[in-house]
């Protein structure tokens, strides 16, 4: 690319990124004239925002230098909470801040700092749980809150040291529900466990089986009526089931003419109608369900992507389904749709004047053994062939939708083809794609990397030696992953928060991680120390060729830093071209500034690779 195609593409892609994006929107469940919202709107960092419905307007509530990434708003409207960590370390307190702003409250200060793993507060607005997780293993914590909100002192009426996690509670907060690994002795495939939540007392168990996986989702919102929304695997693939704990009567919603992923989002408030989430062929469609009439009714939005790990759609006021929609070209926008007819009502919350981004198209391939492999592939301007990033999400078991990403919209800008790839290990393919990888991490997802590099080689859309690997958290793993083990593939690997060495991430990581990898991996070091070793990047360092760049956060809990200064040293002794970036925060970053740094970072490294190319 000519210097001043960089200089004009540089102009349009910054804007991307500074643009005043929102996510996660959401309303007050009793009082829907006031929302929540994770906004950049007047703030160099993602922040939480006031949101008052009526007029539309956007108030920034917190302040924090690396900015807050989730946040949820009481049931009346009165105060939001999220976590308070340091630097973004994922360790730290629930606190809660009023709707009209001022001092945040830390409601649990006398506990050691944890990682938050799951947080409800019931619907009547009189009991809070969530599950820290530390050294004191995963709990299910509970805080009374007075009629005028003052809360009372935490309890603590369950300890596990299995992964027990993604609390949820009834209408009153009588009991509570959450998902635990223990049944299948530590593997992520979860049975949901019932509690009376002033005991502490186990009152049920819904369990399918050592293969299959039952998630709670929600208590029904009417006071008084215990049936829960949750999901089951039983079919291969995630599907929706009402269960009573109270009676034992369980509703599996069959639906066969709906095939793949069918996820349950939420009740309708009187308790009569369900929002599910419909995701197959890398497609996604909203529905509501009719549990009187047995009536599906399909909602008439653009196509698009609702969200990655749950859809952001849920029962808006006056019987209207509000959904965030977003694609590659678009960031999300929230959509008001007729509950009754599924029809397009109006945009109730929207960014504007942003820079026209170009659109993805779903792709498929086979991998080495026959299995179908999805992407999303972006074409930059112009003919190809074209210098391409090879991109694998996080994870692993999240999954790449159509949503938009002001990186792949930057590397397009810049001519770059731009593919993301659903490898082994991605979710709603079914349970049997995901659990492949368990046991021998790394190995069926550069099958499917190897597959997509192929693809994209035969379909001349791109150059067999300028092909770039790149991702963050898994995605930076299977980075480096690629580069130490197929090293005469790649032209470069630009690697994001990556794990290098599973022996040390597993020393230093969060305990919420380290119960993670111990399923992943099938149990921990000391039982599987010959598989972390084979699985880590830094073991085949010798064996790589394309220069490297990671971007590492100082205080990064999951995948912490001196596992990269492992490998960092490593690739040095041997003479190997690498590069390590640190930025003083966590696991990746709320700041745009840093994150426009990072993207002019990856540009250069790219750009002075392909330069080099042409001068040999």
């Amino acid at each position: 690319m000519s210097a001043a195609l960089w200089q004009d593409a540089k102009t349009v892609w910054q804007e991307r990124f500074r643009a005043p994006i929102l996510y996660q929107p959401q309303l007050a469940k009793t009082n829907p004239a006031r929302g929540l919202v994770i906004s950049n709107q007047a703030s160099e960092a993602f922040q939480l925002y006031a949101w008052d419905v009526s007029s539309g307007t956007l108030r920034q509530l917190t302040d924090r230098p690396d900015g807050v990434g989730e946040g949820w708003i009481g049931p009346d409207g009165r105060l939001v909470y999220y976590l308070a960590d340091e630097m973004g370390d994922e360790h730290g307190h629930v606190v809660r801040v009023p709707f009209e702003g001022g001092a945040a409250q830390d409601l649990t200060p006398e506990m050691r700092p944890y990682t938050l793993r799951g947080f409800e507060i019931s619907r009547a607005g009189n009991l809070l749980a969530f599950n820290p997780v530390n050294a004191d293993g995963y709990q299910l914590v509970c805080v009374e809150l007075g009629p005028d909100g003052v809360p009372g002192a935490p309890r603590s009426i369950f300890q596990s040291r299995w992964e027990t996690w993604e609390s949820i509670l009834s209408a009153r907060g009588e009991i509570a529900a959450m998902k635990s690994s223990e049944r299948a002795g530590g593997a992520r495939r979860y049975s949901t466990l019932v509690f009376e939540t002033a005991s502490g007392q186990q009152v049920g168990e819904l369990w399918d089986g050592p293969e299959h996986s039952v998630e709670p989702v929600a208590f029904s919102p009417v006071t008084g009526d215990f049936r829960l929304l949750a999901t089951t695997t039983r079919t291969g693939f995630n599907r929706p089931l009402i269960w009573n704990p109270e009676t034992g009567d369980r509703n599996d919603l069959a639906l066969p003419e709906l095939e793949g992923e069918l996820l349950p989002i939420e009740w309708s408030p009187d308790g009569r109608q369900l929002l599910l989430w419909h995701l197959h062929q890398a497609i996604e469609q909203l529905y509501v369900y009719d549990l009187d009439q047995q009536r599906l009714l399909s909602l008439q939005h653009p196509s698009g992507s609702f969200g990655v790990f749950k859809a952001s759609a849920f029962f808006g006021p006056e019987g209207e389904v509000w959904a965030s929609l977003e694609d590659a070209a678009q960031p999300p926008r929230l959509l008001a749709l007729d509950g009754a007819t599924g029809a397009f009502k109006r945009t109730v919350l929207a960014v504007s004047d942003l820079p026209e981004g170009r659109p993805f198209q779903s792709a498929t391939f086979g991998s080495s053994d026959g299995q179908p492999v999805q992407g999303w592939l972006g074409l930059p301007a112009g003919e190809g062939p074209f210098p391409t990033i090879l991109a694998m999400h996080g994870g692993p078991h999240l999954v790449q939708t159509n949503s938009f990403d002001p990186v792949a919209q930057a590397w397009l800008d810049h001519g770059f083809a731009f593919l993301t790839i659903n490898y082994r290990g991605s979710t709603t393919f079914g349970r049997a794609f995901q659990e492949q990888i368990w046991g021998n991490l790394g190995h069926w997802e550069l099958e499917d990397m190897v597959a997509a590099r192929n693809w994209l080689v035969e379909q001349q859309i791109a150059p067999p030696d300028a092909i770039f690997l790149h991702g963050a958290s898994y995605g930076g793993y299977l980075t480096l992953w690629g580069l130490g083990r197929r090293p005469n593939l790649w032209a470069g690997g630009m690697a994001l928060v990556p794990v290098t060495d599973m022996l040390s991430d597993y020393e230093d990581a969060s305990e919420a991680l380290k119960g993670a990898m111990r399923a992943w991996m099938g149990g921990p070091p000391e039982q599987k120390r010959d598989q972390y070793i084979a699985s880590s990047p830094i073991t085949y360092a010798e064996q790589v060729q394309a220069p490297v760049l990671i971007i590492q956060g100082r205080h990064d809990t999951r995948v912490p830093p001196r596992q990269v200064e492992l490998y960092e040293a490593k690739m040095k002794a041997l003479s190997k071209p690498v590069k390590v970036i640190w930025y003083d925060a966590g696991h990746g970053t709320g700041s745009v500034e840093l994150s426009i740094q990072f993207m002019e970072q990856m540009l250069q490294f790219a750009n002075e690779i392909l330069r080099d190319k042409m001068v040999r």
